[in-house]
């Protein structure tokens, strides 16, 4: 009897988030039916849209209420480095999609992990995600100060059906996507051979033209900028080799001419160059 009485309350839930669709509360609704059977600490709510930064369509309120100023530096431009944002613009698909899924060999010794990520984060993050018309995917965030769990995550996945048909329907509502539509960047005709779109990206790439040409540095090919993306994003060297088709020494003679161009000699240096200056004069 007792897990009729469940099954009844869990359905009423459903239904209540049915009826929430179409309003304000919609994304917070959401987020109580799912804290009932896994324990979560933040969440977010955002339109991924390739070339240009997240559009936010609701997030958890900070517990004192002021701003969170991590989450606007990753708004600005550290959305970049997102190992979830790079996946949903590369290989964008339906479903529950899990940091270890996403996240490239060498993450956890990034810049970005250590500065961003750890600090508003903390442990864990999963995503429900629902790509939809010109390169964009509508998610719905999970932040955890602990790692989740394999029931955690069997949990979720098994939710994942019913959330990823309510955002569905909540496109139709969400302002935010809405937008997004008019954001999206216009067709390339070609693309340089063996660069990504995603290094060419207008955001990406018009960060680094900025702070080269602010600092007096040499400007970067299309091909070192690929290089730079995908080592801050926390690819190791040989993984770079292997993403971009390329012979191992290679890869290490890019880091090399790199370094020297921007006149910098770490890893640390490097994310500070692109990364830091903006983010501060945006805060």
């Amino acid at each position: 009897m007792e897990g009729d009485w469940q099954d009844r309350a869990f359905h009423h839930h459903i239904a209540t988030l049915i009826d929430a669709l179409d309003g304000p509360d919609f994304w917070t609704r959401l987020t109580r039916v799912i804290e009932r059977f896994v324990a979560f600490d933040n969440w977010v709510a955002l339109v991924f849209v390739r070339d240009r930064a997240p559009l936010v369509c609701a997030e958890s309120p900070t517990p004192d209420g002021a701003v969170d100023v991590l989450f606007r530096a990753y708004l600005e431009a550290m959305y970049q480095l997102d190992p979830f944002y790079i996946a949903a613009c590369e290989m964008p698909r339906a479903g529950l999609v899990t940091l270890g899924e996403v996240a490239p060999d060498n993450f956890r010794m990034t810049d970005y992990y250590q500065r961003y990520f750890k600090s508003n984060i903390i442990g864990d993050e999963v995503q429900f995600n629902f790509p939809f018309a010109h390169g964009r995917t509508l998610i719905f965030s999970l932040g955890a100060q602990r790692h989740y769990t394999e029931r955690d995550i069997a949990q979720l996945a098994m939710f994942a059906p019913w959330v990823i048909a309510l955002m569905r329907q909540r496109l139709a509502y969400e302002p935010a996507a809405q937008g997004a539509a008019h954001n999206a960047a216009p067709e390339r005709e070609t693309m340089p051979e063996g660069v990504s779109e995603a290094a060419l990206e207008p955001g990406f790439a018009s960060r680094f033209e900025t702070v080269t040409q602010q600092s007096g540095r040499a400007p970067l090919t299309a091909r070192e900028i690929e290089v730079v993306r995908l080592s801050l994003s926390g690819f190791s060297t040989r993984a770079i080799a292997e993403r971009l088709d390329i012979s191992f020494e290679t890869v290490r003679a890019h880091k090399k001419h790199i370094y020297a161009k921007l006149g910098v000699s770490s890893q640390s240096e490097l994310f500070a160059l692109f990364y830091e200056p903006m983010g501060h004069a945006g805060a």
